[in-house]
């Protein structure tokens, strides 16, 4: 449906109007809102980007059933969380986006030494790895304060 130029001044002067005459629109918006969510499943989280550990209630929709993934609907801060009263950062804000992301890796990678792509590994693989790389440069780090500890 395409609105006319005196249509769209219509509506238009219908809102000036109803905002002039002090028409609140916060009702509205909350019952929409309401609507969004109105059969979602709530799950309280927190937000992964910083230390200061947000909390955030996101919104899916899904049956519950053991191998059906559940679809993110809806993030927002958490108004019971004591760090952050359900406000969010701007990257707090887009977890939706960051979840929902087509591009997002689900399984670990890893680029070995002058190989110019990433293949795939998996999770106990790349955890074992990861487990050896610390524990030698936790032990090259204490060889390394014994020898600057005798100089």
């Amino acid at each position: 449906m395409g609105l006319s130029r005196r249509e769209f001044f219509k509506v238009g002067t219908g809102g000036t109007a109803a905002l002039l005459l002090g028409f609140d629109a916060r009702p509205v918006l909350a019952q929409a809102k309401e609507l969004k969510i109105a059969r979602t499943t709530e799950t309280r989280s927190t937000c992964p980007y910083c230390s200061v550990s947000c909390g955030v209630i996101i919104h899916t929709l899904g049956d519950k059933a053991k191998n059906v993934t559940a679809q993110v609907v809806h993030v927002e801060g958490d108004p019971d969380h004591p760090i952050n009263r359900g406000t969010l950062c701007p990257k707090g804000a887009s977890l939706q986006q960051e979840i929902l992301n087509d591009r997002r890796l689900k399984q670990p990678q890893v680029r070995r030494p002058g190989s110019d792509h990433w293949e795939d590994i998996a999770w106990d693989k790349a955890i074992s790895e990861i487990y050896l790389v610390v524990k030698t440069m936790r032990s090259l780090g204490v060889c390394y304060l014994e020898n600057q500890a005798r100089v």
